[in-house]
């Protein structure tokens, strides 16, 4: 299998998506609340150029369950 930048995006995003996942079933279990505490990472550039005007926001939440899964899907990536 050819590896290549779509890919490694398409891994990175499988694994964010099943770190999310994992980290939503595992949110009821209080002993393990540390991996399940998300933090927001914000980012809201805007503009009004008097012929364009826009406005963009970004909001990224990340929890160490979705970090491992992308920690996990670069390393699945690297052994193919």
């Amino acid at each position: 299998m050819k590896k290549g930048n779509f890919t490694l995006i398409a891994f990175l995003i499988v694994g964010l998506i099943t770190g999310i996942i994992i980290g939503q079933l595992l949110a009821p279990v209080p002993a393990l609340a540390f991996l399940t505490k998300s933090a927001q990472i914000s980012w809201e550039p805007k503009a009004d150029l008097q012929v364009v005007k826009y406005e963009l926001h970004l909001l990224v939440k990340l929890n160490l369950c979705s970090v491992l899964g992308l920690v996990g899907a670069y390393l699945l990536y690297r052994k193919l």
